[in-house]
């Protein structure tokens, strides 16, 4: 499957045993913390940590999430899928488009997917806690950072609890200052002598007199694992005094002797069943009986809990159990002492174990431990295209970082793997060395012999692999014409059905044929990578193709055809099941930026009201400056250019460097603003800064470059008439008009014949301007085009009206601009016959924020088939078709 699969065993609430020490001071002082954000259990082990935790969430009134932490969850896509489980166990709804993100093949930022989490728990009715046990586990900055930004942004709905050995590396001080930290450590943690007494007499079955309980409290100090063991060690015995009085030294010493005094208690069996089992992490019976060859695990697990042997259930079924980390960490250590040939035995049956039964990233770990390479090698080999598919990239590039250089080598398909995944971490020049590695095993002259390969059917798939790596490669370091030729190759090498691999070059191969200005191309082949992903289980990842082919159907002037793809593209976001799909929202930015052209200002900033609602996650990645370009141009129209320039400077801050072509820089869109704005002089700053001249060659990705170059010259001579300029600009539009006539760019050479419009009518050569106007309106109509017209202002305003077409069409075509410039925005009649009620308002409202039908039925409680009963009765009374004809409808009449 495509995602992490998730132990149900790291999410079980460990359960108050029944014959446990109350600490009503303890859970006083818990209790008190709940107004704050976090609450922090830091001690050593042996203090109880876990259990005093276990007590108290029995006995508060809130629902309780848990996660069990390992080091396998420093993989932060790890860590944040388990943490979404663990609320989802509370909350089954919960997060679940945080793992959506979490899950496609381009995932947002950690941020993102956190706010995604941190507004759907704002919306909660109630509060809820979560515990992470053990996060002394986690190694991984990039987790810390992330549970950082989690609780500086926590809402007072969730309570956050951590059990640890170490103080984790969050802001607990600013936390500590602002009274949103409760704190337990080791001097609340210990026993006090009444606790003691209880313990010891009571949970443990002795019957020690209070001055034999002050002395052992006394020398372990309330440390509870030493008192729990100093318990064993008297079971059975008489002569407990005697026992008590040579009882003393620090820990370790406690430690080092209570364990062999335990150890040494038992029967042979149980010792070397507790030695060899030591290596687990988690105990079953199936389990235990593969590393142990025996057959009566099962049956040894539950004596153990019995008679308090430091194990611990994970499961209500008391089929799996833990070892106390404590009690685990020290048998360790005497099993490395007394048996150090066995531990690599050991963990090989692990590794068998773990592999037959579907755990592969598990039974990858014990192979390492097991130090034998050449397994590690075939599993890690075996996953990693899924681990690729599922963003497990750290967990992926930490096995290749273990492995010997040698046998990274000898396995090519290591070798691409282990290139694809420096690619994913931008690692590009070491990426080339494992690439070049994996292709010298396939040349003609290559000896094959000490070649390995655990999958045949994967090496067949190699040549493929390859060039799909090195596609990414040449268009990473802008080679058009290599990108064009290797995505071909792969293609070539690719099964026709092997949709998800076919996707990736072709869609490298699609911003490639963009690059050069092949827009026919450029959409056949994003039309392609939707049609492989509905293919697949990332049906979603579709969605945002149409963001791409609107885009296209724009430059080439089919606007009614951009208008189809985006409405396309959200009947699929809207049927597949779950939240918004990314790319969801650029549609909505596509769509505004549609309507915006034809006139219809208040559906333009409704769809910008509907992407912003959506939010980041539903925004292809690095397309986030994409709403605030959309906005400028919605602000330039309304002749706001203070806050269009405002926009741009944002747009500026958030955009990325990715390969799809910059065909309107953000820098160039500042200074078409300004002239707009009667801005010259920042104009001609830009034209300085750009380097752009009259007489450079035209190509495709210069064009808007070179058209605002135009502009801005055009504005020049008003100011200066100066005639050589104005002819070497008239120059320039009619190479910029015949690359883009040449190109199929109808949408370009629109806006270029409007500029000629103007520069003729600069020049006086009226004539010549209606004639240049005449034919771009001709070829507007069709389309609906309205503000490449009207942002002009004033100058295209007179040359429209002194123009008397006999064709009926344009002239009332003519007349709609006109009727425009006098009234924007068409007038809406705000009363509608049948008024919504308040509940279909309420619907209205979260159609609006982006949920789906189902996402709304479990918001409201109410039944899906009532909540579409509700969708139908809402778009008839608003006389629309779709969601989002009725989202902007409502804002134009003020409903939202």
């Amino acid at each position: 499957g495509m995602s992490t699969p998730i132990l149900a065993t790291k999410l079980y609430v460990p359960p108050v045993r029944s014959n446990f020490i109350p600490r009503p001071r303890l859970i006083e002082q818990l209790n008190s913390g709940l107004q704050g954000k976090l609450t922090l259990v830091s001690a050593a082990a042996g203090f109880g940590k876990t259990t005093v935790v276990s007590e108290w969430i029995a006995s508060v009134q809130h629902p309780v999430a848990w996660l069990a932490l390992d080091e396998a969850d420093s993989d932060p896509t790890r860590f944040l899928t388990y943490f979404v489980a663990a609320l989802q166990t509370v909350v089954p709804t919960l997060g679940e488009r945080a793992l959506v993100e979490l899950q496609s093949p381009q995932p947002p930022s950690t941020e993102t997917v956190l706010t995604t989490l941190i507004n759907e728990i704002a919306q909660l009715p109630n509060k809820l806690l979560l515990v992470l046990d053990d996060y002394h586990r986690i190694t991984s900055p990039a987790v810390d950072t992330a549970l950082t930004f989690f609780i500086q942004h926590l809402p007072q709905q969730l309570h956050l609890v951590i059990a640890t050995r170490e103080d984790p590396p969050l802001p607990l001080s600013r936390l500590r200052v602002r009274q949103q930290l409760s704190e337990l450590r080791v001097a609340d943690l210990r026993f006090t002598l009444a606790e003691a007494t209880e313990f010891l007499n009571q949970t443990m079955g002795l019957t020690l007199s209070a001055t034999d309980v002050a002395a052992l409290e006394h020398g372990t100090e309330g440390w509870i694992a030493g008192l729990q063991l100093a318990a064993l060690s008297m079971q059975g015995r008489t002569d407990t005094a005697g026992f008590i009085e040579t009882f003393t030294g620090s820990h370790h010493f406690i430690l080092d002797y209570l364990i062999e005094e335990v150890l040494q208690r038992q029967a042979p069996e149980m010792r070397s069943f507790l030695l060899q089992t030591s290596i687990l992490e988690r105990l079953s019976g199936d389990l235990c009986d593969a590393v142990t060859h025996s057959s009566a695990s099962s049956a040894t697990l539950e004596t153990l809990e019995r008679e308090n042997l430091f194990v611990v259930p994970l499961d209500d079924a008391r089929q799996w159990y833990r070892y106390h980390h404590l009690f685990g960490d020290v048998l360790q250590a005497r099993l490395q002492a007394e048996q150090p040939e066995s531990v690599s035995t050991l963990h090989s049956r692990a590794s068998v174990w773990y592999e037959a039964n579907g755990e592969r990233i598990t039974a990858i770990g014990h192979a390492f431990a097991a130090n034998d390479i050449e397994q590690a090698a075939t599993l890690s080999e075996l996953s990693w295209r899924e681990m690729d598919r599922t963003y497990q990239n750290a967990t992926s590039m930490r096995w290749f970082r273990k492995l010997p250089e040698a046998e990274l080598r000898c396995r090519p398909m290591l070798s691409i793997a282990y290139a694809w995944a420096l690619l994913a971490e931008g690692e590009l020049e070491q990426a080339e060395q494992w690439i070049q590695n994996a292709e010298a095993w396939l040349a003609p002259d290559a000896n094959q012999a000490g070649m390995k390969v655990a999958d045949a059917t994967e090496f067949a798939r190699l040549p493929a692999s390859i060039a799909s790596a090195r596609t990414y490669m040449t268009i990473a370091f802008g080679d058009i014409e290599g990108t064009i030729n290797y995505a071909q190759t792969a293609l070539a090498l690719l099964p026709e059905d092997d949709y998800f691999e076919r996707a990736i070059p072709t869609a490298l191969l699609g911003l490639a044929y963009w690059h050069t200005g092949d827009l026919d191309g450029t959409h056949q082949a994003f039309s392609e990578v939707g049609h492989y992903f509905l293919q697949t289980e990332y049906a979603s990842q579709a969605i945002g193709i149409g963001f791409i082919g609107a885009i296209i159907r724009v430059t080439q002037g089919r606007l009614r055809d951009a208008l189809q793809e985006n409405a396309q593209h959200l009947s699929l976001s809207q049927a597949l099941d779950g939240p918004p799909g990314r790319g969801t929202a650029d549609l909505y930015v596509s769509l505004s930026d549609l309507h915006r052209e034809q006139g219809d200002l208040a559906a333009a900033q409704a769809h910008l009201d509907t992407a912003k609602a959506l939010g980041e996650s539903a925004q292809l990645p690095g397309n986030a400056h994409l709403w605030y370009i959309a906005a400028a141009r919605l602000a330039s129209s309304n002749q706001d250019y203070a806050q269009a320039q405002a926009w741009l400077d944002e747009a500026a801050r958030l955009q990325i460097r990715d390969p799809i072509p910059d065909i309107r820089p953000i820098a160039t869109l500042k200074a078409e603003a300004a002239v707009r704005q009667g801005d010259l002089n920042a104009a001609l700053q830009w034209v300085a800064a750009s380097g752009l001249a009259v007489d450079d060659p035209i190509h495709y990705l210069g064009e808007f470059n070179y058209l605002t170059l135009a502009r801005t010259r055009i504005a020049a001579y008003q100011a200066q008439h100066n005639e050589a300029e104005m002819t070497a600009t008239l120059d320039l539009l009619a190479r910029l008009l015949g690359a883009a006539e040449d190109g199929g760019r109808i949408g370009s050479a629109i806006e270029i014949r409007v500029q000629q419009a103007l520069a003729y009518a600069a020049i006086q050569n009226v004539e010549a301007a209606l004639e240049t106007l005449q034919t771009a309106l001709t070829l507007a109509e069709p389309e609906g085009y309205q503000r490449t017209f009207l942002d002009e202002g004033a100058p295209v305003v007179a040359l429209l009206k002194q123009l008397k077409p006999a064709d009926k069409t344009q002239k009332a075509y003519i007349q709609t601009l006109l009727r425009a410039v006098d009234d924007p925005q068409p007038a809406v009649n705000a009363t509608l016959v049948e008024p919504l009620t308040e509940r279909e308002l309420e619907v209205l409202q979260l159609i609006s924020q982006g949920l789906s039908n189902r996402e709304i039925s479990e918001r409201l409680y109410l039944a899906l088939d009532t909540i579409k009963g509700h969708n139908r009765k809402i778009f008839g009374k608003l006389q629309v078709q779709r969601r989002t004809e009725a989202v902007a409808q409502a804002r134009a009449l003020g409903l939202l």
